[in-house]
């Protein structure tokens, strides 16, 4: 192991967990703990948001995918892309007014209770059920991707790899809560940010300029410069598979860990500012891992490395392409990748269970103080489990960071995209239709994804990503038990009307 790059990684550690001490010192009720007290400027909650959204799918995953099978892979950014700027044109600002007008609002499963007037607790039930089952998968994608970085980097046996990562992730966001959060994903947004361009530019100087390094790629294979063609399979994109890649933007109206941000912001009138800096990192980070992906060939091609796992491309990039103090700061990227989504994953899933099912069904009478504790051994909890399901490298769903983002990522977007836009924009949505939707949802990306993907070889349409049908079915079943059950209170519809009109 090299010096520098182990000093690196030992003061961007040391860094993050300082920053959880600081803001454990300031977490002083829940809505500190869960949402920074709405304190969180523009500059924040924009990179929060997108940091804690992209994770180590941006530095594993997508240059992965488009190492394997070319840009045919890509259309899943320019879904991604669409759909973040949609969430923050349409649902951020609403959302930031209806969360606080709806009894301060500080969890998503919170706010669709207060929006609904929901006595029974059922909306929160369920909601917090959902979070915890998918965010399992998210959260061991994270470790998954934590451990491949300390393999690779340092050598380390996968399971110690893979417990050292944890370790860190879990330590400061016991400590600081949402602020520190949003503060740590501050800096780990513009080291992702300064890493992934930071990459490609160097690979195209390696290989003697664009047109040498587009020459070398083309020598590989001519379809991996095919937006229609595989490159791994040869087999054309198709309606269905264009599908399945643009349906990953419809992924983010039902992200918890994203949507909080926008609950966060101090002011909803910088929302729009906020928007401008997401989107200026968004495009330009994706566009960066693509090229990383592409141009992933050209440095093997120039170099004579061997890549075993398509998703450690970029890794290995940085292993050849820089000095050994430039390595360890690029490395150190991808740690934050994936700290800065795996943190957001775990408060969130606390919140679910302490807020939205401990608080109100099991301990109704507990103070402040066990609350911040149950939270705290929730957040533990939450990890092992993840951890224990990511310690399984000879599984290929669990193996390979993609599958598991995807999973979770269809989840949500099926259980809570729909209903949240309901919720926001359709006066009629009722609490039987916003329940009746998420279970659907829920249900039919499970289903979709364990067993009717396996008829995909026989009926094509299977082969469609889950979060598709998954969205369809919700927001269908969400409309119809709404329309047909008994229509909203007057008291509820002249409560959307006045958060509407602002």
């Amino acid at each position: 192991m090299n010096i520098h790059v182990v000093v690196s990684f030992a003061l961007y550690l040391l860094l993050m967990l300082g920053i959880g001490i600081y803001f454990s010192r300031k977490t002083l009720d829940l809505g500190d703990y869960y949402l920074g007290g709405r304190r969180m400027n523009k500059w924040v909650v924009a990179l929060s948001a997108q940091a804690s959204d992209m994770s180590g799918w941006l530095l594993m995953g997508l240059p992965g995918a488009i190492y394997l099978s070319g840009l045919s892979e890509s259309w899943i950014g320019l879904g991604l892309a669409a759909g973040t700027y949609l969430n923050w044109r349409f649902v951020a600002r609403r959302l930031r007014r209806f969360s606080h007008a709806c009894g301060d609002a500080i969890t998503i499963p919170d706010f669709l209770s207060n929006r609904f007037h929901d006595a029974s607790g059922v909306v929160r039930m369920v909601s917090a059920f959902i979070i915890l089952a998918f965010f399992l998968f998210y959260t061991a994608s994270g470790f998954v991707a934590c451990a491949k970085l300390f393999e690779t980097t340092f050598g380390l046996r996968y399971d110690l790899a893979l417990t050292l990562g944890a370790f860190v992730i879990v330590s400061y966001t016991l400590m600081g809560g949402f602020s520190a959060v949003c503060w740590t994903d501050v800096i780990q947004g513009s080291i992702m940010f300064f890493a992934i361009v930071a990459v490609p530019v160097a690979c195209v100087f390696n290989a003697g300029g664009a047109g040498e390094a587009l020459a070398l790629i083309k020598g590989v294979n001519p379809d991996l410069l095919s937006f229609t063609t595989s490159a791994s399979t040869g087999a054309g994109v198709g309606a269905l598979g264009l599908v399945s890649s643009l349906a990953w933007g419809l992924g983010y109206f039902g992200m918890p860990h994203i949507l909080v941000r926008f609950m966060a912001i101090d002011d909803e009138k910088n929302i729009a500012a906020s928007r401008r800096i997401a989107m200026a990192w968004v495009l330009v980070s994706l566009a960066a891992a693509i090229l990383v992906g592409l141009l992933g060939h050209a440095f093997v091609a120039k170099s004579g490395v061997v890549v075993d796992d398509p998703e450690k491309v970029y890794m290995l990039m940085i292993k050849g392409l820089f000095h050994p103090l430039l390595i360890g700061v690029l490395m150190s990227a991808i740690l934050a990748a994936i700290m800065s989504t795996a943190d957001s994953q775990l408060l969130v899933s606390a919140s679910a269970f302490v807020n939205d099912f401990y608080k109100t069904t099991l301990r109704r009478s507990a103070g402040t103080r066990e609350l911040m504790w149950a939270s705290r051994l929730t957040v533990a909890a939450v990890a092992v489990l993840a951890a224990i399901m990511a310690s399984r490298p000879d599984s290929d769903f669990v193996k390979a960071v993609m599958k598991l983002v995807s999973f979770a990522w269809g989840g949500f977007g099926s259980a809570f995209g729909p209903v949240i836009l309901l919720a926001l924009f359709w006066r009629r949505t009722t609490l039987a239709g916003a329940v009746s939707g998420m279970v659907a949802g829920a249900a039919t990306a499970f289903i979709w994804k364990f067993k009717l993907s396996a008829l995909a070889a026989q009926h094509p349409v299977f082969g469609l990503y889950e979060l598709a049908p998954g969205f369809a079915i919700c927001l269908f079943v969400a409309v119809v038990v709404s329309l047909l059950g008994k229509p909203p209170s007057a008291e509820t519809v002249e409560e959307f009307d006045r958060m509407a009109a602002g």
